[in-house]
């Protein structure tokens, strides 16, 4: 009933609101994400969560056709860097033997630095580099990332949940425990709620 009523509200307003779509988006509630009509006057980082939205919904290409928003801008913002590196991303998963090279995994790399560097404040930028540098496997570069987004918004719930998986990766489960801890208290209806759980009682069973 309260994400009906916050998707009425969204579907009301000219510009969605980033806190109540980030607030659906860690519940999951990812048809109701995708169901927001954008518009020429959506934030930015709103249309960054519809894309992943349709990405965690597996519609690749509707995915990539929202990324396309955030490409279309300048390329002196950091947020077309930002959509850049996602699609490179999604260029990246393996597919048929025609598709593109895993090379473009460290372009995603490097259009996320870039994003970075346009607008080192910007805690999407840190946290794309983030999802960039665990997609080439190499976690300990993804964990100082996600931990850079989380001072920059420490709201951003899906920062303290990659951290913990970087630093599981890693074998610090002292600071994997942390970020986990943290993102159960942000974001209580998540899916991944059973799976964070499970590790943490697998670790601290040992």
């Amino acid at each position: 009933m309260i994400f009906t009523i916050a998707l009425m509200l969204l579907g009301q307003a000219s510009a969605p609101d980033i806190a109540t779509t980030r607030r659906l988006f860690e519940a999951g509630q990812y048809e109701q994400v995708v169901s927001i009509a954008l518009g020429d006057d959506s934030a930015p980082a709103v249309v960054y969560l519809v894309a992943q939205s349709q990405d965690r919904l597996k519609r690749d290409a509707a995915a990539r056709e929202t990324y396309a928003r955030l490409l279309s801008r300048p390329d002196t913002d950091p947020w077309h860097h930002v959509g850049r590196s996602a699609v490179l991303l999604l260029d990246a998963r393996p597919g048929p033997p025609d598709a593109p090279p895993a090379a473009t995994v460290a372009q995603a790399v490097a259009a996320a630095e870039q994003a970075s560097t346009l607008s080192p404040a910007l805690p999407e930028a840190k946290y794309q580099l983030g999802l960039s540098e665990a997609e080439r496997r190499d976690y300990g570069k993804a964990a100082p990332a996600f931990e850079a987004a989380i001072a920059l918004d420490p709201q951003q719930a899906y920062a303290y949940y990659f951290a913990g998986l970087s630093y599981y990766e890693g074998k610090r489960i002292d600071l994997m425990a942390r970020y986990f801890e943290s993102f159960l208290k942000l974001a209580p209806n998540a899916p991944e709620r059973p799976q964070v759980e499970s590790i943490m009682r697998t670790v601290r069973g040992r």
